[in-house]
């Protein structure tokens, strides 16, 4: 995997955890995927993005993983958003700021209608 994807996809975690303050759990569980992926500089990169500007930071994080995820295949990119959902849903809870947050990225990756049906798939 290289540093460009690993890049994307801790940016993708640590923005969506980020999206109403990152509390330890979240802290926890941004460690536990840079682990998956050896993704500790990318985890870094991705905090840093974050903290640049708080208040532009999605649009400017949209802005960075569309051309991304755009040339992944689809399944890759839906197993990736999956795969922060999941991590949402095992602390608990997903906010509606989160999934907000997530079904517009899907729709960025045109990866909407599946993203809705593991949505619905899991809410059932």
């Amino acid at each position: 995997m290289d540093v460009t994807l690993k890049q994307a996809i801790m940016l993708l975690n640590s923005l969506i955890y980020h999206y109403h303050g990152l509390d330890a759990e979240e802290e926890e569980l941004l460690q536990v995927t840079a682990d998956k992926y050896d993704a500790n500089e990318a985890l870094t990169w991705a905090n840093n993005f974050i903290a640049e500007d708080y208040i532009s930071a999605f649009e400017r994080s949209k802005n960075f993983l569309k051309p991304i995820f755009l040339t992944l295949p689809k399944e890759k990119a839906i197993a990736y958003l999956d795969e922060i959902w999941e991590g949402n849903y095992d602390k608990g809870y997903v906010t509606e700021m989160e999934l907000s947050a997530m079904k517009q990225l899907a729709k960025d990756w045109k990866i909407s209608p599946e993203f809705e049906v593991i949505i619905a798939s899991k809410e059932s």
